[in-house]
């Protein structure tokens, strides 16, 4: 049986306590936990973010920012994408991403989108449109690339 994912897309003021702790709960069980990575996940940038949700009942499985741009880049920009480990290779990061980039155009316009990505998915980011604009960069010890989807 194919479970039902409940999309929702919220700016940051809109957000429940209870959205932004399961929010923060699954950026550290993946980024800093899982990832073994200590790192200041919370930047300051989510208060000017949308954040966009994936649901399977009451439990979030995948998330990512949007933020406008002259943010986090010139571009408009789509970040901190993230999916639970237990509801991975079902597809869930594709859809996550295609409607992040979605969200992303609905809220900014037909601009350029620019992202900061983990080097070890480049290939992921490209077969959605981005494109390797960037040396290889190393962010919280991490090796990353900066990424630009055009349109």
């Amino acid at each position: 049986m194919e479970e039902k994912i409940i999309w929702t897309i919220k700016p940051f003021h809109e957000l429940s306590g209870a959205e932004v702790y399961n929010i923060l709960r699954l950026r550290s069980e993946v980024f800093v936990v899982e990832q073994q990575c200590i790192f200041q996940d919370m930047d300051n940038l989510d208060q000017s973010a949308h954040h966009l949700q994936a649901k399977i009942g009451e439990e979030l499985v995948a998330t990512a920012r949007i933020l406008k741009q002259g943010i986090a880049f010139e571009e408009a920009s789509v970040g901190r994408v993230v999916s639970s480990p237990r509801y991975r290779k079902r597809g869930i990061g594709i859809a996550l991403m295609e409607k992040a980039i979605q969200e992303c155009i609905r809220l900014n316009g037909e601009l350029p989108i620019k992202i900061g990505a983990q080097l070890y998915l480049k290939k992921f980011y490209e077969n959605l449109g981005f494109e390797q604009c960037s040396d290889m960069y190393l962010e919280d010890n991490i090796p990353h690339i900066s990424m630009i989807r055009l349109k």
